[in-house]
């Protein structure tokens, strides 16, 4: 394992797109009502199990504080795999935000990505088809497969290997039931035959805004927020799969709305980092202090490993197929979320 060095800064630099997307969004929100995060958590149609039975942790020693195991049908699919965690600062909006990509073992056209909506304090849980609204009205899935997911004030930003970053407003949560009767055709998307249609999904959320790397080569798979800092600080970086490769990271400042504090819209990176392993799932900053969810293999469990910039980091216990990383401050928990079918489970332990 190597230590967590200072790397430059400025392959990290980051250019606006919004291109034709907030427009697109706005079209949607004018025509569709709009949802709170409230009223989604309270709209839940799926329930989560605090503390239920799973095979997520193998023989982990010491066991996770907490966690939540998923319904049958989405902890067995194989449809879509979760790939990041997000929860809201201790402000009274309780909410943990999932990443999902669609990744089938049969080729199927594109289902781009889903968010699903859990309450901690309930367990119940509903999932939110991301989608590209289009000016003229219509709206079609994106074409990606999303990687980590990080929440700032309104802002959501999901990580995309491809395209770097994809922004979403969630006060743009939109209900298809405030424009007809059910949820449409679950095997159809977008406005068809005078319906609208989301593969079965109630709500969707229109991407409205996109930053890109200025300049090529680097990749955003994981995604997260340090709420120590001041002002806070997005993070994204790299997973490398390659033997003997490491990633990249970098942290971005965030303005007090949750937007990227950037100038003509470009934003410089407040700093970068090449990581201590390869196989790196997630990470986030908190005070001094860096974590980051090392995955495993299906039958080998993964690590997080703790440690400060300039150190090799400790590699503790963890479970099987660990994916992002966020920090819930009541309890002092850093939470995450596993991957694999029939090892799925939002779950803590302590900072």
């Amino acid at each position: 394992m190597l230590k967590l060095a200072p790397v430059p800064s400025d392959p990290f630099a980051l250019r606006r797109r919004t291109g034709e997307l907030a427009e697109g969004a706005a079209r949607l929100a004018r025509d569709i009502e709009a949802a709170t995060v409230a009223g989604v958590l309270a709209d839940a149609d799926r329930a989560a199990v605090r503390r239920g039975t799973t095979t997520a942790f193998g023989q982990m020693e010491p066991r996770p504080v907490d966690w939540f195991t998923l319904e049958d049908a989405d902890d067995d699919t194989r449809d879509w795999y979760p790939r990041g965690l997000t929860c809201a600062p201790d402000d009274g909006s309780e909410a943990f935000i999932a990443s999902w990509c669609w990744k089938p073992e049969l080729a199927t056209e594109e289902r781009g990505i889903r968010l699903t909506f859990l309450d901690p304090g309930s367990g119940r849980y509903r999932h939110v088809l991301a989608v590209t609204g289009r000016p003229d009205g219509g709206y079609s899935p994106i074409e990606a497969r999303a990687g980590g997911v990080a929440r700032c004030r309104d802002h959501l930003y999901v990580a995309d290997a491809t395209c770097g970053l994809r922004v979403f407003d969630l006060r743009q949560i939109l209900d298809l039931r405030s424009v007809q009767d059910g949820t449409g055709d679950r095997n159809r998307i977008g406005r068809r035959d005078g319906g609208y249609h989301a593969y079965g999904h109630r709500y969707i959320l229109p991407q409205c805004d996109a930053w890109r790397p200025a300049v090529p080569g680097a990749r955003f798979s994981f995604a997260s927020v340090d709420r120590t800092a001041e002002p806070d600080l997005l993070v994204c970086g790299e997973s490398v799969d390659r033997s003997g490769e490491t990633g990249r990271l970098a942290r971005w400042r965030l303005a007090s709305d949750g937007t990227l504090a950037h100038r003509d819209g470009t934003v410089a990176a407040e700093d970068a980092y090449r990581l201590p392993a390869g196989r790196i799932q997630g990470a986030v900053s908190h005070g001094d202090t860096w974590y980051f969810s090392r995955a495993g293999t299906g039958t080998v469990r993964g690590d997080l490993l703790v440690g400060q910039a300039g150190e090799e980091p400790e590699a503790r216990a963890y479970p099987f197929g660990p994916e992002g990383l966020t920090v819930r401050e009541p309890g002092r928990l850093l939470w995450s979320i596993t991957e694999h079918p029939r090892r799925r489970a939002l779950f803590a332990v302590p900072l």
